[in-house]
């Protein structure tokens, strides 16, 4: 969703004027004015540099008269999510730099791409009866990886991290400003240690610390997460439920394009929700949604579904099984064995793989370093950032207490904080945020409809028809001075006014909540449409036509789907 408002935000237009050492070049997603991409070619290992590869990057040119020499150069998490379309996003919050956004090799921007839809589509079937296996899929992409040529041993931490320092050089920029969110923040840590005189300050979103045994961690942070949220009890009842008798739920392969019933246990669930609370939205209608998944409203586990399959496109699996089966996977002990299939299933694609364990970092920096957190967040919790940032020799950590993962797309006052930040790092700025952002919906009407609707929109079709049957049953009833009818539908409009601005309100503040429900004050609107209903049958004492009782029909048929089906 947030990638959606970015896209929005990046304005195409022609790239012009380079920084010393970039080649102009087209861009594969939609830029600001003033923006070049390239490709750095670095070698696949350094230890063996006779294979080429190319690292994608972009750089935004600022037009400020008050243009600052050290740019801010950006890099998203994963690992293997793509960093070029936030470029126009950035280039809004820092007007006065050049921007930079440089892509992991392996990823969807960089050349070879390392994607690996064998382990996606095996991880998508840990949803199918019998579940895929998952360690038999991760060697047919590796072979197949292996026979296009790709060493995986030279797709991990260290060799991105010697590929931000490289286009620096390439670039020409004295020094520039880090900026990593998630997965990123750990290169860009390596990247301020190996290049000092290179680094301004850091700006660490979501950070996750080398130290961290992350999959060890994953089953402690979301129940601390739900613990958070006050829906500890609830989830736990609900993965119960669940794990007795998981639920059969349509969703569609987004690999394939074909439909097929899911098969979903508590677990299952509890891997669904771990990944998606990274969003701040999802995090304010949780609550919501585990207690009516508690209660065995199982409608709500189609929106769930369809969210796993839309993650397994957000990544190249190559990339990202590489870096974590030699920097992640091989510091944690996995015992007990996890309830997540996620990290289960990481866990069998590096015991397929065999990749070497690589040697630790232990990076630290005497830059001016700022650690972003969010309260909510089940990845990268304040309880593992906030001591990681404070064994820093010159850093401080703020914890954003509406935010969940990557802080900064999210929340207005983290970036205003960033750019404070990054326009002069030695000096201490307040705290408090001006308006901390709101995401939760105030009261909650649970209900599928809306989710349903917004993948079907002619099920909408009996609202639509009784706003259109109330609107000009008011215009006829005032012309004609009917006020029986004129009151039907005054009654009848009214309902639906407001049903549409309470909803648009709600998904202004938070979109994700159509997937939960609507406002409850829809229960109190309902007496309207009751009201136009019996004026409307009232009506038909005084004009008994055939259009009249096509009306006082449509109104009751409407009545009992708004009730029986909507609501």
């Amino acid at each position: 969703m947030i990638i959606r408002v970015v896209l929005a935000l990046a304005l195409s237009a022609p790239p012009v004027m380079t920084p010393a050492g970039a080649a102009p070049g087209a861009c594969p997603v939609p830029m600001p004015a003033r923006t070049n991409c390239g490709f750095l070619e670095v070698p696949e290992r350094r230890d063996a540099p006779e294979r080429k590869i190319k690292v994608g990057y972009a750089v935004h040119m600022s037009t400020a008269a008050n243009r600052k020499p050290d740019p801010v150069v950006f890099m998203s998490g994963g690992p293997a999510s793509a960093s070029m379309q936030l470029t126009g996003f950035l280039s809004q919050m820092f007007p006065d730099r050049d921007v930079v956004t440089v892509e992991q090799r392996g990823s969807a921007y960089s050349q070879p791409v390392l994607g690996c839809p064998e382990t996606a589509q095996a991880m998508l079937g840990q949803l199918r009866e019998p579940p895929a296996d998952i360690g038999a899929a991760a060697n047919r992409c590796r072979e197949r990886l292996r026979e296009q040529g790709m060493d995986l041993r030279g797709y991990n931490t260290k060799e991105i991290t010697a590929d931000v320092v490289a286009l620096r050089e390439e670039l020409g920029y004295a020094s520039w400003n880090l900026f990593g969110v998630s997965y990123s923040t750990r290169v860009m840590m390596d990247v301020a240690a190996a290049d000092p005189a290179g680094v301004r300050s850091v700006v660490l979103d979501s950070y996750l610390p080398e130290s961290v045994t992350w999959y060890d961690d994953a089953d402690r942070n979301l129940s601390d997460t739900m613990a958070g949220l006050g829906a500890k009890e609830p989830f736990e009842t609900m993965v119960a439920r669940l794990n007795r008798t998981p639920a059969r739920v349509p969703t569609t392969d987004p690999l394939l394009g074909r439909e097929f019933t899911a098969r979903m246990s508590g677990d299952d669930v509890a891997t669904i929700l771990m990944e998606g609370l990274q969003d701040a939205e999802l995090a304010g209608v949780a609550p919501a949604l585990v207690r009516a998944l508690a209660d065995g409203h199982d409608e709500f586990l189609r929106p769930l579904a369809d969210a796993v399959g839309e993650a397994l496109v957000s990544h190249e699996f190559g990339l990202y099984h590489a870096v974590q089966c030699q920097d992640e996977v091989p510091f944690n002990t996995f015992t007990p064995k996890s309830r997540l299939f996620t990290v289960n299933g990481d866990k069998a694609v590096c015991d397929a793989w065999q990749l070497p364990k690589a040697a630790p970092v232990n990076a630290t920096t005497k830059a001016p370093v700022y650690v972003l957190g969010g309260q909510q967040d089940p990845t990268t919790p304040p309880r593992t950032a906030g001591p990681a940032a404070q064994a820093l020799p010159n850093a401080r950590f703020q914890q954003f207490q509406s935010a969940a993962h990557a802080v900064f797309l999210a929340d207005a006052c983290a970036r205003e904080k960033i750019v404070e930040f990054v326009g002069d790092p030695a000096k201490t700025y307040s705290d408090p945020c001006s308006q901390p952002p709101a995401r939760g919906v105030g009261g909650l009407h649970v209900t599928g409809a809306p989710y349903q609707i917004s993948r079907s929109p002619w099920l909408a079709a009996p609202f639509a028809l009784f706003a259109l049957l109330c609107l000009v049953q008011l215009v006829q009833g005032a012309l004609r001075g009917r006020s029986l009818a004129a009151f039907g539908g005054l009654s009848g409009a009214a309902f639906c006014g407001l049903i549409a601005e309470s909803v648009y309100t709600m998904a202004s503040r938070n979109e994700t909540a159509l997937a939960v429900g609507i406002p409850d004050t829809a229960g109190l609107y309902t007496w309207l449409a009751v009201a136009s209903v019996v004026l409307t049958a009232a009506a038909l004492v005084y004009e008994r036509t055939w259009p009249r009782m096509a009306v006082t029909a449509a109104g009751a048929g409407f009545l009992v789907w708004w009730l029986l089906w909507f609501l």
